[in-house]
């Protein structure tokens, strides 16, 4: 089994022993990392020995007939583990490119993505047939020189270091509820809201107070009532009927034409932050994502922007 790349250069070891250490890591047990990797029991206990002296170091504590990580095994698993699954990705990438001309892995989040950008996605793909976008879903800020993403969709302030950002759109949110809601609660005016809860967005804990405050209402009571993590879940929360939403007009513009949902008080309040498009510095020049940001660009501007 031979490690050494070049003169002079690191030695690496294989991967074949990285993911044999890998497996018997995760699985605690080299008989199971045998079975998933369809070798004896034997072959990936010398894969590992030879790693352990290629590196000078013990990976496992073995007693008896069980093995566990050593304090240098779990942090070294940790980032083979992180390696192994980038180099996965990079190779699927590869792969991707036959009979096309890029790939995009675009990280969004997930409300925006389902219930703006994916239906729009078709004129995108009519326009370049040839460009494949990945989808994975991010809800803040990341380090992309630790992902396998080219480019994120984001919301909030534009500060993200080491990358380039494109404002695409803000945000108007409006107070919605079920039909049954309403008439259950008799809502004549704002403050007639407060009688019933508040459904909570997680990532706009002050949406609910600012448009109290814009009302004129006392914004003690903002925070009463259960809390979501995504907008999705938010709005089904409200067309159960369990509360009033404040939310993005734009991403209940179905539940609004179908009249599951109604904006009891059409008072648009500014949200703080904005959509924005962005990609590391590394990648400006990366024709999949010129082709993608020109074109979310003009989506924007457009009149169903």
């Amino acid at each position: 089994m031979e490690f050494e790349l070049a003169p002079g250069r690191l030695s690496i070891p294989s991967l074949s022993a990285l993911a044999a250490f890998e497996a018997a890591a995760r699985h605690g047990s080299f008989t199971r990392a045998a079975e998933e990797l369809n070798l004896t029991q034997g072959a990936v206990s010398r894969q590992v020995a030879h790693l352990e002296l290629v590196l000078g170091v013990a990976l496992f504590q073995r007693v008896r007939k069980r093995v566990s990580l050593t304090p240098a095994g779990a942090a070294y698993a940790t980032e083979i583990r992180e390696g192994l699954s980038r180099l996965a990705a990079a190779t699927v990438s590869a792969m991707a490119f036959r009979g096309a001309t890029g790939v995009l892995h675009l990280a969004i989040l997930p409300t925006f993505g389902t219930r703006w950008l994916i239906p729009r996605l078709p004129r995108f793909t009519e326009r370049h047939p040839g460009i494949t976008i990945n989808f994975t879903t991010r809800l803040v800020p990341f380090d992309f020189s630790r992902e396998q993403v080219d480019a994120a969709i984001h919301f909030g302030d534009p500060v993200w270091p080491g990358a380039r950002l494109h404002r695409l759109m803000g945000e108007e949110v409006v107070p919605v509820a079920a039909p049954a809601l309403i008439a259950r609660i008799g809502l004549a005016s704002p403050a007639d809201m407060l009688r019933a809860p508040l459904l909570q967005q997680s990532t706009r804990p002050r949406a609910w107070a600012n448009w109290l405050e814009q009302q004129g209402l006392p914004p003690e009571r903002a925070l009463m009532g259960p809390r979501f993590e995504q907008f999705a879940m938010v709005s089904q929360a409200a067309v159960a009927g369990l509360g009033l939403a404040i939310v993005p007009r734009f991403l209940v513009e179905e539940e609004l034409r179908a009249g599951s949902l109604v904006i009891p008080f059409d008072r648009p309040v500014a949200g703080s932050g904005g959509y924005y498009l962005v990609y590391p510095e590394a990648r400006a020049e990366w024709p999949a994502v010129i082709a993608f940001r020109d074109w979310l660009l003009e989506e924007c501007a457009g009149p169903t922007g």
